[in-house]
């Protein structure tokens, strides 16, 4: 089995796939600060609930945007796995080409989801992550990772809003009804949910007319996804697991590139 573990700056969600089978999925806070052997325990415990024997873990992958977690994440990998991750960075095949300023620079999630994306599709696309920021990545039909958007994520968002604010509480992130609200809770919930809705199709629609491509195909992936892409016409798929996916076909590409 594979382990495949996208460090993010809110949740470490991990996925186990048994050859071409993503088996079983979930998630751990990024923000408790581990040493190894807790997240070793962490890792062993999780799997044991989804009745997966960790001793068939033969290998894992790890994308990561937060760096002081690296240490202890790499050490707990070693010492309850007994293997030397992959970690998608310089130097790792991934089966796309990165055309910007500073490639270096382009975190891992974003290279996973396009990655995941061009090879899913054979096609132009455009891959929304909404995570902690929400980020529009596009790649062309050609394997280039080309254009990015960031913008602040809607969790993000709400916490501003109330954080920022004297007398406005801290509310669940849900889709009122109506735009128009009577009360301050429902309020917010609106101009959150809604706001955002009308930032990705405004977004969406201005990355189409640049592109000069009306019909390009839009994936949205990432947990808070869920909120929004039920409520817009201008996502096309929605896949939670794309992370995942493109972990394990990065890592089958290097594995491929090791027998040769």
């Amino acid at each position: 089995m594979l382990m495949t573990l996208d460090v993010g700056n809110t949740n470490i969600t991990v996925g186990v796939f048994d050859h071409d089978d993503l088996k079983a999925t979930f998630r751990m806070t990024t923000k408790t600060p581990r040493t190894s052997d807790e997240l070793g325990m962490v890792l062993w415990t999780m799997l044991s609930t989804r009745l997966i024997d960790s001793s068939l873990i033969h290998d894992v992958v790890i994308s990561s945007v937060v760096p002081k977690i690296m240490h202890s994440l790499e050490n707990a990998v070693i010492k309850y796995f007994h293997c030397t991750p992959l970690i998608i960075g310089p130097g790792v095949k991934t089966g796309i080409s990165v055309n910007s300023e500073n490639p270096k620079e382009v975190g891992a999630d974003r290279i996973v989801n396009v990655a995941a994306a061009y090879h899913l599709y054979h096609q132009a696309c455009l891959i929304i992550d909404f995570g902690t920021a929400t980020t529009y990545d596009y790649i062309s039909a050609k394997g280039v990772f080309e254009y990015t958007v960031i913008s602040p994520g809607i969790e993000i968002a709400a916490q501003a809003l109330w954080s920022m604010t004297a007398k406005l509480p801290e509310i669940e992130i849900i889709k009122p009804e109506r735009v128009l609200s009577k009360n301050t809770v429902s309020g917010m919930q609106s101009g959150l949910v809604y706001g955002y809705i009308g930032q990705v199709e405004y977004l969406v629609r201005r990355i189409k007319e640049e592109l000069n491509q009306p019909q390009l195909k839009v994936i949205a992936t990432g947990g808070l996804g869920r909120i929004l892409v039920n409520e817009t016409d201008c996502i096309d798929e929605y896949d939670p697991d794309l992370a995942f996916k493109g972990m394990k076909i990065i890592y089958d590409k290097n594995q491929k590139g090791n027998r040769e």
